[in-house]
Formats: C-alpha cells, sequence, structure tokens
C-alpha cells in the first residue's frame, strides 16, 4: 500500500495507480466504430521517439515506439473531427491489456491507452490536414484560437531528458 502525506499534514493510502501521459504524433487517422449501444468508440496509433547517444560509439541512436489509444463516447466524436495523421497530441489514460484466443486456437493480447483526455497540440494545418478556417458552430478558426501549452514545434520527448541511462543497451534487433 503506498502511502503519502499531503500538504495539510493528512496520510493518504493508495492501493496502485495506472496512468499513463503520452505526447507523440498520429500514426493514422481514427478509425471510430459504434457499439450495439451506440456509443463511439475511436482507435488510432501515435507515436513517440526517444533520442540519445551511444557511449561505446558516440553514434546518435533512436527508438520509435507506437501506441494504440482507445477512446470512447464524446471523447470519440472529438477525435473522429479532429485528429489526423501526422498531427501532435497529448494523450492521459490508463494502460489496458486485452487477451483473447482466435478461431485457430491462438492466444493474442494487445496493449491499449484507454485514453481519458485528449489534447490537440497545434492547429490542424500542424497535422498536415487541410483547414476549412472554420470551427465546430461555423465559427472562423483564429491563431488566438489555438492554444499554446508551450510546446515547441519541434519538441521531442528526447527534449526531457532520459529516464534512464541508455548505457549502449539496445532493445531493437540488429541494432
Amino acid at each position: 500500500m503506498l502511502e503519502w502525506s499531503n500538504l495539510n499534514g493528512e496520510t493518504k493510502q493508495m492501493a496502485s495507480l495506472n496512468k499513463v501521459i503520452l505526447i507523440g504524433n498520429v500514426g493514422q487517422d481514427p478509425d471510430v466504430r459504434y457499439s450495439a449501444s451506440g456509443t463511439a468508440v475511436a482507435r488510432f496509433s501515435i507515436a513517440t521517439n526517444e533520442r540519445w547517444i551511444s557511449r561505446g560509439t558516440n553514434e546518435p541512436k533512436e527508438h520509435t515506439e507506437w501506441h494504440t489509444i482507445v477512446t470512447f463516447g464524446q471523447l470519440a466524436e472529438r477525435v473522429k473531427e479532429y485528429v489526423t495523421k501526422g498531427r501532435q497530441v497529448y494523450v492521459e489514460g490508463r494502460i489496458r491489456a486485452n487477451t483473447w484466443t482466435d478461431v485457430n486456437g491462438i492466444k493474442h493480447t494487445r496493449t491499449e491507452i484507454h485514453a481519458r483526455e485528449v489534447l490537440f497540440l497545434g492547429s490542424r494545418r500542424d497535422g498536415g490536414a487541410p483547414s476549412s478556417g472554420k470551427r465546430p458552430g461555423g465559427k472562423e478558426e483564429k491563431d488566438e484560437d489555438v492554444i499554446d501549452l508551450g510546446v515547441d514545434d519541434d519538441f521531442s520527448v528526447s527534449d526531457l531528458g532520459p529516464a534512464v541511462e541508455m548505457d549502449d543497451l539496445s532493445l531493437t534487433p540488429g541494432d
């Protein structure tokens, strides 16, 4: 059991925490489907990149990790409208592993991020999608309508610094 004290000196307990925060570029336009009850379910992928300099060879290295993002309901509808390939997004949610057995008896597991929040970084034009100049409700889109979260256009996850030293360990075969 994890315990901590808040600023009031109260001790709090938490059994566990399943929280993911990602900033990455959308790899494909969302696939939106609807459940039997009519709930929208949007699925899309984003890529996060990690860059470092190899200690042994002093060469730049890069690793791209792909994440499957799933959204539901109204959030899925907004994703359908605004998320396009190449667009940079901030995603907050939880990890979910789905396991199933196919018709051939082979067991499969897929790890997904079930998003609770998706923020669209930059404007629609940044993702390479043509902008209509209109926002929902028919209002004109202006530069001041784009929320600046203080993230530069050339921001990379590596700008945050290494979480651990890579020490020339490679997770990619043949590297």
